[in-house]
């Protein structure tokens, strides 16, 4: 991991292993039409945004708790001239207890400002992190990509119509 790498923290009044189990229910808090599981290592999901987004992601490492580490080994991203962009990152979350609370440090190691989906893709995590992924875990409902939701609705949830050039 470098300091150019898009991160995101967040702390939250929930144990690590409350934390991990709600990082781990992807459909709670990104996307409700992903394929697959996330929580052991081996384990591999599919997202999609059909025709704008899609990336595979396998688990390379998982100690409950603690850290969780996804490969991304498939990626697709419409938006951008290098649409494997995503290809061969991690995204990173390690946890930490602080004062009787959870520290969550997301990266996207791989993911940088000199990269052409940067800010288009830093908004959207920033978004799923900060809002989605924190009101899952500390309400029990996060506000993920929900089936049936059109890209225009996504974009402008996150701030994102007028960088992929959508009518707002």
């Amino acid at each position: 991991m470098t300091t150019a790498d898009f991160t995101a923290t967040i702390t939250v009044d929930a144990t690590q292993e409350e934390a991990f189990a709600a990082i781990n229910n992807v459909r709670g808090w990104w996307s409700e039409t992903i394929e697959g599981s996330t929580g052991t290592v081996g384990d591999s999901y599919c997202f999609e945004v059909p025709g704008v987004h899609r990336c595979t992601m396998s688990t390379t490492e998982s100690i409950p708790g603690k850290r969780l580490v996804w490969h991304v080994t498939d990626s697709y991203l419409s938006f951008v001239a290098d649409t494997a962009e995503w290809e061969d990152t991690d995204v990173v979350f390690d946890l930490t207890e602080r004062d009787g609370r959870t520290e969550i440090r997301f990266t996207h190691v791989g993911l940088h400002p000199s990269g052409e989906c940067y800010e288009v893709c830093s908004n959207a995590w920033g978004a799923y992190i900060t809002t989605s992924l924190h009101n899952l875990i500390t309400t029990g409902k996060g506000d993920p990509f929900l089936r049936g939701t059109t890209i225009e609705m996504e974009a402008s949830k996150h701030g994102n119509t007028e960088l992929l050039g959508l009518s707002s």
